[in-house]
């Protein structure tokens, strides 16, 4: 699995995690170096739990005013603030044009174009 992250600095990092042998490899790859941690599948177990309670944590104290994020950032499981919920499947940027593609709750998918530095109201990020 591969995902794209920022570091602390604002700045884009790949975590990547993959099966090695026995055990577990956790690997960050960033502008300020590499760094890559092995562990036991017990432990990535735990690392799993922490992360999903950390996520619910945050989501739980996020205010209920909705987040914007310019079109160019949104990511894979973000929710649009609305009536209905669209959540993004797929961000393309070509150039300053961000070409979106939504998926509604009743399973329809279709892609939009929007200004890449266009806000965009989140109920939730992905």
């Amino acid at each position: 699995m591969k995902s794209e992250i920022e570091d602390t600095g604002g700045r884009g990092a790949i975590l990547s995690v993959t099966s090695v042998a026995a055990g577990v490899e956790v690997r960050a790859a960033g502008p300020s170096g590499d760094l890559s941690l092995i562990c036991t599948p017990a432990r990535a177990r735990e690392l799993a739990v922490a992360l999903v309670r950390s996520a619910d944590e945050v989501e739980s104290a996020q205010s209920a005013e909705p987040v914007t994020v310019k079109a160019g950032r949104l990511r894979r499981g973000d929710v649009r603030d609305g009536d209905r919920a669209m959540t993004v499947e797929e961000v393309r940027v070509d150039g300053a044009t961000a070409h979106i593609t939504w998926k509604s709750g009743a399973g329809r998918s279709w892609t939009q174009g929007y200004d890449a530095d266009a806000e965009i109201a989140l109920r939730r990020r992905g």
